[in-house]
């Protein structure tokens, strides 16, 4: 029996929607209708400090508008939201730390970017300078007593204890972890790039890493499409895949709607949103055509 496609977007209430989030539900949702299949929405709440019920309600009505005159536009019921998830994640958390994978690390960013700089040739990952793992090789009684003395950490994920775990989990394996994507093919995951990666905070329950990977798993979703700027990304949530026993999607990591700089458009550059372009005369159809739909 032919298995359904699973896509869904997966915005959050951050800020009001872009056209860059209008070409990724539009993209996601039609890679599903095409084939059959469900698109699911998600509202990525986990940033308490920045997240606004306001935002949740106008992405709501935005999406909706957007596909007016759309035929078959629309998402299935429930909606996700990370924030009613907290026990997933706590307990992927707690998998990985008995499985010695995690150490808290008390560093501030200041601290970390006078190591780095220090450093006569400190290494790279897509996002710039590797965390020099300054806590690594703390000791357990040290890092007991920091915690319950209440210092403020983030749960890093020992990087070389996992990959070597992983390999040998799925030992069974003709190969390494690799994924496959629809526009690279196949992918060997090469999660080490990333260095020792933050997948909680003591006041933030995950991180966007754990939890979309967690949450694709539990929702089904058997197709991932999201920007490309996403892509090194992967190369994490395939680790965390093989140490948790989590299903593995395909991939499309799609292009980027950019803005005249040729910059991907962001919430921060206050580029121009659903929300102001519903208020104006223009249709859903010439938006949808903005967003190269």
């Amino acid at each position: 029996m032919k298995i359904p496609t699973i896509t869904r977007f997966a915005p959050s209430p951050t800020g009001h929607l872009h056209l860059g989030h209008a070409h990724a539900a539009l993209f996601a949702w039609r890679e599903a209708h095409d084939r059959g299949g469900h698109f699911l929405l998600r509202i990525e709440d986990i940033d308490r400090d920045r997240c606004r019920p306001e935002f949740e309600r106008d992405l709501l009505a935005d999406l909706s508008w957007l596909g007016e005159e759309l035929e078959g536009f629309g998402w299935e019921q429930p909606v996700r939201r990370q924030s009613d998830c907290l026990d997933d994640y706590a307990q992927a958390l707690a998998r990985l730390e008995e499985m010695g994978l995690l150490y808290p690390c008390f560093c501030t960013r200041a601290h970390i970017r006078a190591e780095v700089e220090q450093a006569v040739a400190a290494p790279h990952g897509p996002d710039g300078p590797l965390y020099p793992g300054l806590c690594r090789g703390m000791a357990p009684e040290e890092r007991a007593a920091r915690r319950e003395g209440g210092e403020s950490y983030a749960l890093r994920l020992d990087m070389a204890k996992a990959v070597k775990l992983a390999m040998e989990m799925e030992a069974g394996r003709d190969g390494p972890l690799e994924w496959r994507d629809v526009v690279k093919g196949i992918v060997v995951a090469q999660p080490r790039i990333h260095g020792d990666v933050v997948l909680a905070r003591k006041d933030v329950a995950t991180s966007y890493h754990l939890a979309v990977t967690l949450d694709d798993h539990t929702q089904g979703v058997n197709l991932v499409t999201r920007g490309e700027d996403l892509f090194s990304a992967t190369h994490v949530h395939r680790l965390l895949q093989a140490l948790l026993g989590l299903d593995v999607p395909d991939y499309h990591h799609h292009g980027l709607i950019t803005g005249p700089d040729d910059r991907r458009l962001a919430k921060r550059d206050k580029a121009a949103t659903l929300h102001g372009l519903r208020k104006s005369n223009i249709t859903p159809a010439e938006v949808r055509k903005m967003a190269g739909f």
